[in-house]
């Protein structure tokens, strides 16, 4: 995870898994000024589904003005950080997996407790997938598409759904060492 500011906003890295890096995660996203702006550039698998409400709890409660740019992957847990976001960026490249949430107990988990862990479980996908809908301003019917039975979804297509705006590479900033900007060659995109 790495955060720096430029020009007075401060950029966030998350990458890989949430749930490794959430302690980090956490302090970053809390060192922004309550409704201060961030920038989360988001490459992650995802993790855990707590860490996930977790992230997307601090940027809401804390009225950040984020915006997420999914440079790679966004899936499963990661989502919703991005969703929080008040502007979502994707390049064409960009892919974003929604599917139904896994879970798995330790070893000696006694009957009962397993009982209630999956009746918990049940309740709280249930949940979160209403609220990923609603986040996304997207019915539920096209959420469930997605997340049943899991579906890896273009940064195109995500657009075209109305969920976040392109941007291609050549509008991402670039800088040299020294943070002047620098000479891009042309880079073509197919479409």
């Amino acid at each position: 995870m790495n955060q720096r500011a430029h020009r007075g906003r401060v950029e966030i890295a998350l990458v890989g898994d949430l749930t490794e890096n959430e302690i980090e995660l956490t302090d970053k996203l809390l060192s922004v000024e309550p409704g201060g702006e961030c920038l989360l550039y988001i490459d992650s698998p995802g993790g855990s589904p707590y860490c996930a409400i977790s992230l997307m709890s601090i940027i809401r409660l804390r009225g950040l003005r984020a915006t997420g740019l999914v440079t790679g992957e966004c899936s499963s847990a990661a989502l919703w950080p991005f969703a929080a976001c008040a502007r979502r960026l994707v390049t064409p490249f960009s892919v974003l997996l929604f599917h139904p949430m896994k879970w798995q107990s330790e070893e000696h988990v006694g009957l009962a407790e397993a009982a209630e862990w999956a009746r918990h479980f049940g309740q709280l996908e249930v949940e979160m997938d209403h609220l990923l809908a609603e986040m996304f301003d997207v019915p539920h019917a096209q959420m469930d598409k997605w997340i049943s039975p899991g579906r890896y979804v273009s940064g195109r297509e995500i657009v075209a759904a109305g969920l976040a705006d392109m941007t291609d590479l050549e509008t991402l900033p670039s800088f040299a060492s020294n943070g002047a900007p620098r000479r891009r060659k042309r880079l073509r995109i197919g479409k």
